[in-house]
C-alpha cells in the first residue's frame, strides 16, 4: 500500500511545479505588456529632456520588481549601499540574467549603462538607449572601439554619472567558467576611477532560455570599491577574483534557504553547519 505521505510529497511537489510554470507565464505576459505600455504611452519623453526619461526607465524597472514579487514571489535585496562611493564612479556587475538589464537602474542616481551599439537598432528601445545616452560599443571595430567607449564614458562621468559594465559582456548562466573581456579594464584605466565590484545571483531566480522564474530572494551584493590607479593587470585579477568568489557565495547562501531554486552542479554546497567549501573560481 502507499503510503499516505509519500502521495502528499508528490502532489506538492507537482503542485509547485505546475503553479510555479503557472506563475511564471502570468508574469511572462504582464511583464511584456507592461513593457509595452511604458513604451508607447512614454514615447513622448523621447522629445522631452533626457531625466524625465531615466524617471521613466525607473519607474519601468520598480513596476516589474514588484510585479515579479506579487507574481512569482521573488523579492530583491541590495546589500552594501553604504560602500557607493561619491559619483562618478565605474561599476562593474555581474550578469547572469535579463534580470539584470532593468533592475539594477533603480540602486543608482543617474547610471550609463555600457551595451552593444547593435541594440540601438531595435526599435523604440534602440531610440529610448539614445534618448538615456547610455554608451554604446561596437566590438567588430576592435582596439578603435575601446578608444570610443572610452572617450563616451568620459563624458557621461563629467555629467556627474555611474559607468555601469557588466565585463563579461553577456549573460553567463550561474557556476559557468568566467569570460571577462577587456572592456572593464579599458575603462578603469582610461576613466581614472574609483570601480565598485558589484555581485549577485540573478540567474538562479531568472534563468536564461525558459520562461520558469522562482521564488525567492534575488541578492546583489555591492563590494568594497577598488580605488582608481592600481596597475592594470592587477585590476584585471582582481575584479574577476571579488566578483567571482562573492557571487558563488550568493549561491551558495540561495542553497541553504528552506526552498532553493536550481542549482548548477558546479557549485559546490557545503553542508548545514560546516565550513564553506572550495567554490569555483577563476
Amino acid at each position: 500500500m502507499h503510503s499516505p505521505k509519500y502521495r502528499a510529497s508528490a502532489r506538492q511537489e507537482f503542485d509547485g511545479v505546475f503553479f510555479g510554470m503557472l506563475r511564471s507565464i502570468i508574469f511572462f505576459a504582464v511583464f511584456y505588456v507592461t513593457t509595452a505600455l511604458f513604451v508607447i504611452l512614454g514615447s513622448f519623453l523621447l522629445f522631452g529632456p533626457r531625466r524625465y526619461a531615466m524617471m521613466g526607465l525607473k519607474a519601468h524597472a520598480i513596476t516589474c520588481l514588484w510585479l515579479l514579487k506579487w507574481i512569482v514571489g521573488t523579492r530583491m535585496e541590495v546589500r552594501g549601499r553604504d560602500k557607493l562611493p561619491k559619483v562618478p564612479y565605474l561599476v562593474a556587475s555581474k550578469h547572469q540574467s535579463a534580470w539584470d538589464t532593468f533592475a539594477l537602474i533603480p540602486i543608482f542616481s543617474d547610471p550609463a549603462l555600457v551595451m552593444k551599439a547593435e541594440l540601438t537598432l531595435i526599435p523604440f528601445y534602440g531610440w529610448f538607449s539614445r534618448k538615456f545616452e547610455h554608451v554604446f560599443v561596437q566590438r567588430a571595430r576592435g582596439p578603435a572601439a575601446l578608444r570610443k567607449l572610452v572617450s563616451d564614458a568620459k563624458e557621461r562621468a563629467a555629467a556627474g554619472r555611474e559607468i555601469l559594465i557588466f565585463p563579461e559582456g553577456t549573460r553567463r548562466s550561474p557556476g559557468s567558467d568566467p569570460d571577462y573581456k577587456s572592456g572593464a579594464v579599458a575603462l578603469y584605466e582610461g576613466l581614472g576611477l574609483p570601480c565598485v565590484p558589484m555581485a549577485l545571483n540573478s540567474g538562479l531566480y531568472w534563468p536564461r532560455r525558459t520562461l520558469q522564474r522562482y521564488p525567492g530572494t534575488i541578492i546583489v551584493e555591492i563590494l568594497d570599491a577598488i580605488p582608481a590607479g592600481l596597475p592594470r593587470a592587477e585590476f584585471r585579477v582582481l575584479i574577476q577574483q571579488r566578483i567571482e568568489d562573492a557571487s558563488n557565495r550568493l549561491i551558495i547562501e540561495a542553497a541553504q534557504t528552506p526552498y532553493p531554486p536550481p542549482i548548477p552542479v558546479a557549485i559546490t554546497v557545503p553542508a548545514a553547519g560546516a565550513a564553506p567549501a572550495n567554490m569555483k573560481t577563476p
